[in-house]
């Protein structure tokens, strides 16, 4: 067992904030090479990032999920797939603590380890003696290339019983690598296929997932009480991914600016683009937007938080409702990027102009099935107009 000091969250933002320079170094690398750069990964582990949603006992520190979204926002301003890989290595980790204590003393035992994962059950299970056997691929495994576990989920087949899905974690180098990740957005996360083939799970290493989601699965004695597994999953997830999102906008936003003193608009009679009236109103416009994408991360986080703190029950609006948050988020942040993109003229489409990558990494979020805006916003509405949900995944 291990202890460790665990640093307030102004610590670890301002830690994330001095990693900008080498991810930003880095950046045109991973886009390359399609995965973070091993310098990266390192600067991420130097700098506790993959403690946070570690058990203490391991030397984790169980933050809280306004610092995951403070300190994701700066690791996107930096590079959009860094980022988002952090924010995904956050969300398995956080699962793998649900499991029994002595599964996650293996797990744990792996100083900074890195557990990836989906929700996605494309995979099949049945049955054996001590656990199950599973086949099947799942796809957008974000940080594969360099986790030592994954959080799979199947969908468990037995003779006498209803099909179920479960999850389980399954170390990396049991499965298969498929290098399929050839993509337009989010090239560096190195978001691989994963393969099964006849893969044993012990049975101690397997959870149901419909409990887990309701937020009544988990197996850990040792976590039962510990204020950051009092939350459901999806609500956990959702606060998880959007400061990685927010600090993509922002980072449009920096780069918009450090163009504009040198710019003007073609083919007009300004000389400066600083000095027209559009362009006034295109980073006002897409400043406000990412004030309300804040908002909406913002409010998500505390709501997770403020839960977790008291251990009030959730209700059903407003587990739709941190879906609905992170969807706006993503809209937001979006719309926001694209602004600045379209203010940033026909140079911005040259490979050494970030705004175009941001522009792409935004594009790329916005597609993802759990994150999609209009997709959760149809979910909040649903439950708004008295309706029952139509998804397990809330």
């Amino acid at each position: 067992m291990t202890t460790t000091d665990v640093p307030a969250r102004e610590q670890l933002v301002r830690r994330a904030s001095e990693l900008v320079p080498v991810l930003q170094k880095n950046s045109d690398w991973s886009e390359d090479n399609r995965r973070i750069h091993d310098d990266s990964i390192e600067a991420l582990a130097d700098a506790g990032i993959f403690r946070m949603r570690a058990p203490a006992r391991f030397g984790g520190y169980e933050s809280d999920t306004r610092t995951l979204v403070e300190v994701a926002a700066e690791l996107g301003r930096a590079d959009g797939s860094t980022g988002w890989t952090a924010s995904v290595y956050w969300i398995p980790t956080w699962m793998a603590g649900l499991f029994p204590d002595h599964v996650q003393d293996e797990v744990f035992a792996t100083p900074d380890v890195r557990v990836c994962g989906t929700l996605s059950p494309s995979a099949m299970a049945v049955p054996a003696d001590g656990g199950i056997v599973v086949n099947g691929k799942w796809g957008f495994i974000s940080g594969a290339l360099h986790a030592q576990w994954q959080v799979i989920v199947a969908v468990q087949i037995a003779p006498d019983s209803e099909p179920m899905p479960i999850m389980a974690l399954v170390p990396v180098s049991d499965l298969q690598i498929i290098d399929d990740w050839h993509t337009a957005g989010l090239k560096g996360t190195g978001s691989v296929s994963t393969l099964a083939e006849n893969v044993f799970v012990p049975a101690d290493r397997v959870l149901p997932l419909g409990a887990i989601v309701q937020g009544q699965g988990g197996a850990s004695q040792a976590n039962a009480d510990v204020a950051m597994y009092r939350a459901p999953l999806l609500p956990v997830a959702s606060a998880s991914s959007v400061g990685a999102v927010l600090g993509m906008a922002r980072a449009a936003k920096d780069a918009f600016l450090a163009r504009l003193p040198e710019r003007k608009i073609t083919y007009t009679n300004y000389a400066s683009q600083a000095e027209a009236p559009l362009t006034h109103l295109q980073v006002a416009d897409a400043t406000l937007k990412i004030d309300q994408a804040e908002f909406h991360a913002f409010r998500l986080a505390d709501l997770v938080d403020g839960k977790n703190a008291t251990g009030a029950q959730w209700t059903l609006e407003e587990r739709v409702r941190a879906r609905a948050d992170m969807g706006a988020v993503c809209r937001l942040a979006k719309e926001a990027v694209d602004i600045f993109a379209t203010a940033s003229g026909g140079s911005s489409i040259y490979t050494s102009v970030p705004i175009q990558r941001i522009s792409r990494d935004i594009q790329a979020v916005n597609l993802h099935a759990l994150m999609h805006p209009d997709t959760n916003a149809e979910l909040y509405g649903r439950v708004l107009c008295g309706l029952e949900p139509n998804s397990l995944y809330i």
